[in-house]
C-alpha cells in the first residue's frame, strides 16, 4: 500500500488531495491521508470579508471529499519524523507515510515587532477574523482602526473595513504607497477609491511596536488606535526545520525542480511553506500560485507511481486582483514573473472577475471530484521566462 499524507488543507492542499484522488481513483494499493487542524475550509481570500462583518458560506471538507476515498483527519500536526516516515497529530496518534506532501502554508508574523501578539489583530485563519468582527462590532463611532501594512492585504482589509463601518476612522500605515507593485494607472485607481471611501494612508511608516493603545512609529511618534490589524509578513511553522528538512532563512522547505524536498526526496512542498525557485526568483504564496503547485504535486506522485518522472514545474503569474470594497476593484494583469503588464480592469467588471477568482477553487475542487483531475490541469507556465533553475 502506497501511504500519501497532505498535512494542510488550504488552496494547495486541497487541490493536491482532490487531484491525486482522482487520478488514482481505479488503483487499490494507495491511501490518501488529509490532515487539517479543522473540517471547515478557510476562505483565506475572504478574510477580509469576516473581518468586517460579513458572513460566509459553511464549507465542509469531509463533505466534499464524500466518496473520494481520502481518509480526512481532524488534528493538529506537531510534529514529522522525516527519518523514520511518520507525522505525530495532536501528540496523541502517529501517522506512516511513503509520500509526504508538506503543504502547511503560513501565518501572520507577530514575532518580529513588540507588542504585535499581545495587541493586534491578525488575518491568520477565520478565528482570528471573526474575533476583528467582534472588536469593530464594539467601538463607538469615531474610534480609530489602524492597519499596519501597506500591501494587497491591507489595502482589502482597509477598504472592507471602511465600507462596512462609515463611521469609523480606517488608518493605513505602511512602508510603501499602497499598489506600488502595480502598473501606474492602476495604482492611481487603488489610491482613488481608498480616498472615496474615507481610508487615510501613510506611507513611508514604519511601525516599531504595538501598544494596548495605538502604534509607536520608528522615531518615536505615537498614534492612537482603538483597534489594530496586522498585515505585515508572514512566517512559517517550525516543524519542518525541527524534522531536519533542508529550509531557507525563512523556515521554508528548500525543493528541487519537481518540488520535493532537496533533502528529502519523499517529501513534497508546495504552498507558502515550500521556497520554489523560478528564473525570477521563489515564488511568493498566494491562491494563484499555491493550487498550480498542488495540481503539479498530485501529477508528479501519480506519475511516480506508475514508474515514470515529471517535467519540472513551471509557474508564472497572471494577474494581481485587489477588491476595494464589494462594489469596486481593481485587475493588474501582470507578466510572468508577477511585474505590471499593459492591462488592466477597473470598477464592475473587476468586481466580477474579483468574485469569480476568489469564488473559484471551491467550484474547481467539487468538479475535480466529479469530472477528473483534468479540471486542474492548466496554469499559467510563463514560457522561456520561468525557466527553473536548481536550488
Amino acid at each position: 500500500m502506497n501511504r500519501i499524507i497532505i498535512l494542510g488543507a488550504g488552496y494547495a492542499g486541497m487541490t493536491t488531495a482532490m487531484s491525486l484522488a482522482a487520478r488514482t481513483r481505479r488503483r487499490q494499493d494507495v491511501h490518501i491521508t488529509l490532515v487539517n487542524p479543522q473540517r471547515r475550509f478557510t476562505e483565506r481570500l475572504r478574510l477580509h470579508q469576516i473581518a468586517s462583518g460579513q458572513q460566509l458560506a459553511d464549507l465542509q471538507i469531509p463533505e466534499l471529499m464524500a466518496g473520494t476515498g481520502i481518509e480526512f483527519v481532524e488534528g493538529w500536526v506537531t510534529a514529522v519524523d522525516a527519518t523514520a516516515h511518520t507525522v505525530r497529530i495532536d501528540d496523541e496518534r502517529t501517522l506512516a507515510y511513503d509520500t509526504l506532501v508538506y503543504a502547511l502554508g503560513s501565518v501572520a508574523d507577530t514575532e518580529t515587532v513588540p507588542g504585535v501578539d499581545d495587541h493586534a489583530h491578525t488575518l491568520t485563519n477565520a478565528a482570528s477574523a471573526h474575533a476583528l468582527a467582534a472588536t469593530l462590532g464594539r467601538l463607538d463611532p469615531g474610534a480609530t482602526v489602524v492597519v499596519g501594512g501597506s500591501g494587497l492585504t491591507g489595502v482589502e482589509a482597509a477598504a472592507e473595513i471602511a465600507e462596512q463601518h462609515p463611521d469609523l476612522t480606517v488608518l493605513l500605515l505602511g512602508r510603501a504607497e499602497p499598489g506600488s507593485m502595480m502598473g501606474t494607472k492602476a495604482q492611481a485607481y487603488l489610491l482613488a477609491a481608498l480616498e472615496r471611501l474615507g481610508v487615510r494612508v501613510r506611507a513611508g511608516a514604519e511601525i516599531a511596536k504595538v501598544l494596548p493603545g495605538g502604534v509607536e512609529l520608528a522615531g518615536g511618534e505615537h498614534i492612537g488606535a482603538d483597534a489594530v490589524l496586522w498585515t505585515t509578513g508572514t512566517r512559517v511553522s517550525p516543524l519542518a526545520a525541527a524534522a531536519g528538512l533542508t529550509v531557507d532563512e525563512r523556515g521554508r522547505i528548500v525543493t528541487d525542480d519537481r518540488l520535493r524536498s532537496v533533502s528529502h526526496p519523499d517529501v513534497y512542498a508546495i504552498g507558502d511553506a515550500a521556497a520554489i525557485r523560478q528564473s525570477y526568483g521563489v515564488i511568493h504564496g498566494t491562491c494563484q500560485s499555491g493550487m498550480p503547485t498542488g495540481a503539479y504535486t498530485a501529477a508528479a506522485i501519480a506519475a511516480e507511481l506508475k514508474g515514470r518522472q515529471a517535467e519540472p514545474f513551471r509557474f508564472g503569474y497572471l494577474h494581481q486582483p485587489v477588491s476595494l470594497g464589494r462594489h469596486d476593484a481593481v485587475i493588474q494583469f501582470t507578466r510572468p514573473d508577477d511585474t505590471p503588464g499593459r492591462f488592466l480592469l477597473t470598477g464592475r467588471s473587476a468586481v466580477f472577475y474579483k468574485e469569480t477568482v476568489s469564488s473559484a477553487p471551491w467550484g474547481v475542487f467539487g468538479r475535480v471530484r466529479k469530472y477528473g483531475a483534468g479540471m486542474t490541469a492548466l496554469w499559467r507556465k510563463g514560457g522561456r521566462s520561468t525557466k527553473i533553475t536548481q536550488s
